[in-house]
């Protein structure tokens, strides 16, 4: 049987061990989400772009020039 001064020990060496292995998929985890946010965020971008050209586009001849309310 082990002593409790080994047992900590080897705790201690498997959390060591552990921790790094953690960060790293925590590193991962965080690289994936923020780049799927990124692609989402561009598509987004890009569906407002269409939308402001069409809307620049088709506005109508008979008023001042301005497509939005503000």
């Amino acid at each position: 049987m082990h002593d409790m001064g080994s047992v900590g020990q080897m705790v201690l060496r498997r959390l060591i061990t552990m921790v790094p292995l953690l960060l790293v998929l925590l590193l991962v985890l965080i690289l994936f989400g923020a780049g799927f946010a990124v692609k989402i965020l561009w598509w987004v971008a890009i569906a407002v772009l269409i939308l402001w050209l069409i809307g620049f586009v088709a506005r109508p001849k008979n008023s001042s020039g301005r497509w939005y309310r503000w």
